[in-house]
This record gives structure tokens, C-alpha cells and sequence, in this order.
């Protein structure tokens, strides 16, 4: 069973939104996690963007979206989101969320995707006139 479950992507225009899911497929999946939000364009490295301890509020958006961006959760729904506003074309590729324990959203600086250990399979965002 895939633990998490990524959906919300599409194609938008550039001043555009939408709004990303992740939804855990257990409580384990979800309870007490750090999740995260990275992306992929074509040829680049994946990158992190923002990151929730379900715990708690704490969270943490990247530079590079900040002002754009932001992470919420439903502990209800065991689903985090990713509102993304005012998209630019470089926000243009492969969304994954991805878990690990608390620790993992104490990591100073980058959200760095080798800390995750489960992963979903990804939706895809893009962001084009």
C-alpha cells in the first residue's frame, strides 16, 4: 500500500493557483510525521519546498516560494496541503510529498530529500500560457 497519495495537479496559467493534496493512507502514515513538499523539473535536482510536522503548526516554506507558497494540514482528513498562488513557469514540474519521523522537520536550512523515507508517486504541475 502506497503511503502517501499526492493529487491536485494540472495545468494553470502563470498568476495562477492550485492546491495540492497528501493524503496518508494510515495513521501511522501520518501521525506524528514530518511531511514534506519537493519538486522535480525535467533535468534538475529535486528540490524542497515546504514541510508540516503533523504534530504540531511547525513548518517551514523554502526561499525560493516563500510569499507564494504555504503548508497546511487536516489532521481529520490525515492530509496535508500545498497552496501554491501567483505560479510562475519555473514552478513547472513534479510534485512528490514525502514522510519521515519528527526529527526530519528539525533539520536546519534546506528541506533535503534524502532525510524522507516514504514517498508518493508524485502529480504533476504546469504552469504555462
Amino acid at each position: 500500500q502506497v503511503p502517501l497519495v499526492e493529487s491536485g495537479g494540472g495545468s494553470v496559467q502563470p498568476g495562477g493557483s492550485l492546491r495540492l493534496s497528501c493524503t496518508a493512507s494510515s495513521e501511522s502514515a501520518y501521525s506524528g510525521k514530518c511531511i514534506a513538499w519537493f519538486r522535480q523539473a525535467p533535468g534538475k535536482a529535486r528540490e524542497g519546498v515546504a514541510r508540516i510536522y503533523t504534530g504540531s503548526t511547525e513548518s517551514l516554506i523554502a526561499a525560493a516560494v516563500k510569499g507564494r507558497f504555504t503548508v497546511s494540514q487536516d489532521p481529520a482528513a490525515k492530509t496535508v496541503y500545498l497552496q501554491m498562488n501567483n505560479l510562475k513557469r519555473e514552478d513547472t514540474g513534479m510534485y512528490y510529498c514525502a514522510a519521515d519521523g519528527r526529527a526530519a522537520c528539525w533539520v536546519p536550512g534546506n528541506i533535503i530529500p534524502s532525510v524522507f523515507t516514504d514517498w508518493g508517486q508524485g502529480t504533476q504541475v504546469t504552469v504555462s500560457s
